[in-house]
């Protein structure tokens, strides 16, 4: 018997649904315009991103009209609208959210996601870390009806949303624990390496946001910086799934250095010089 098994993270989304419901719901029907926005507004600044279903919930109002809340809002520089609802100002102007980021390059990471998927074999063991392009690894493996007993590591409450349909079928989905993140939906520190220690996996995948000949691999968060640098350590074949505009880039934080990967899935959109350099320092790499 496959089974998922879920850290409390996963229940935070629902239970802060809950929550807001419990304390707005009842009255939300019967607020001014004005004074249901300014609240809406405080909502998204407390948890970051949003949902449109969540807010409908929450306010105890049609999704139509909660739609047309945060395009004002947006309209107003206040907020920004992303796949599904809404991120706060202070959000964009710095690290991306998830949703954010699923909606940039979205073709691009599909195709890097079956490359990736094709990949892997019944019987294996992943790791796969949150992320928005190996949440299309995630998607592309909960479509091959061919895999059976594949485990998967993840510390993305997304990736394991996103495999929860090939559960029993084909994956089991075991989600490391640890402390959430919740603009990238991510689970870290404190608690979130702990397991990371104690198992040997096939392959990884890890998403970043550069991957250059000279600096490495890098990224944007320190906090998730340090969960990836260990899930390419715990397997025998580390994949880096990136898309083209990450190619030849670098970001805040340092991951690994080139030798330490051993296959780069990335785009045709890829800068050819950059890629010239990687393919220089032995980095085996798949355009998708």
């Amino acid at each position: 018997m496959i089974s998922v098994m879920l850290s409390k993270a996963t229940t935070t989304g629902e239970d802060n649904g809950k929550r807001m419901h419990n304390r707005t719901g009842d009255e939300g029907a019967s607020l001014p315009t004005s004074v249901r926005r300014d609240r809406v507004l405080a909502t998204i600044r407390q948890r970051q991103f949003v949902s449109v279903a969540d807010l409908s919930a929450a306010f105890g109002v049609s999704e139509v009209t909660i739609r047309s809340d945060l395009e004002a809002l947006a309209e107003a520089g206040r907020i920004q609208r992303v796949r599904g609802g809404a991120v706060h100002h202070a959000t964009v102007e710095g690290e991306p959210s998830f949703e954010q980021s699923a909606d940039a390059s979205a073709p691009e990471k599909a195709r890097i996601g079956a490359a990736a998927a094709a990949l892997v074999e019944s019987g294996q063991t992943l790791i796969l870390d949150a992320g928005s392009t190996t949440a299309a690894v995630a998607a592309a493996l909960a479509a091959r009806a061919d895999l059976r007993d594949v485990h998967v590591f993840t510390n993305g409450l997304r990736i394991a949303l996103e495999l929860e349909r090939a559960v029993p079928a084909s994956v089991s989905v075991i989600v490391t624990g640890g402390t959430l993140r919740p603009t990238q939906h991510s689970l870290v520190n404190p608690m979130g390496t702990v397991i990371l220690y104690q198992i040997h996996a096939h392959l990884t995948f890890i998403g970043c946001d550069g991957i250059e000949a000279d600096a490495g691999v890098t990224n944007t968060s320190v906090a998730d910086a340090e969960v990836k640098r260990l899930m390419m350590r715990a397997a025998r074949r580390g994949v880096v799934v990136a898309d083209g505009s990450k190619v030849g880039q670098v970001s805040l934080v340092h991951l690994c250095p080139i030798d330490e990967v051993d296959l780069l899935i990335t785009d045709a959109s890829a800068d050819a010089v950059p890629l010239a350099a990687l393919r220089g320092r032995g980095l085996e790499i798949a355009l998708a």
